[in-house]
C-alpha cells in the first residue's frame, strides 16, 4: 500500500501522522486521507478540489504534473510526499 507522509509544518496544526492508504492515482490517496481526517482537505485542496498553489506533493520524489485532477500514478509501495509552502519576513 503506498505510504503518505506530511511536512512537520502541517503535523504541528493538524493531526497528519504517516499513513499507509490505498489508492492508485495522488486523487485515490488523498481521498482515503481525508476520510480519515477531513480538516486537513481544506488546507491542500482548493473549492474546485485542486491543489493549492502552496502546496506541492512528491510521489517517489517527482513533483505531481497533474495539480487539478491530482491522476498522477502511484504504484503499490509509493511514497507520497506532501509539502506545505512557507512564506514571510
Amino acid at each position: 500500500m503506498p505510504r503518505i507522509s506530511f511536512t512537520f509544518n502541517l503535523q504541528r496544526h493538524l493531526d497528519v501522522a504517516p499513513l499507509e492508504v490505498p489508492g492508485a492515482t495522488v486523487g485515490a490517496v488523498l481521498a482515503e486521507v481525508f476520510a480519515v481526517n477531513p480538516r486537513l482537505r481544506s488546507y491542500l485542496l482548493d473549492d474546485q478540489g485542486r491543489l493549492r498553489q502552496h502546496v506541492a506533493i512528491f510521489v517517489d520524489g517527482e513533483q505531481v504534473a497533474d495539480r487539478q485532477g491530482l491522476s498522477d500514478r502511484v504504484g503499490e509501495t509509493g511514497e507520497v510526499y506532501v509539502v506545505q509552502a512557507l512564506s514571510g519576513g
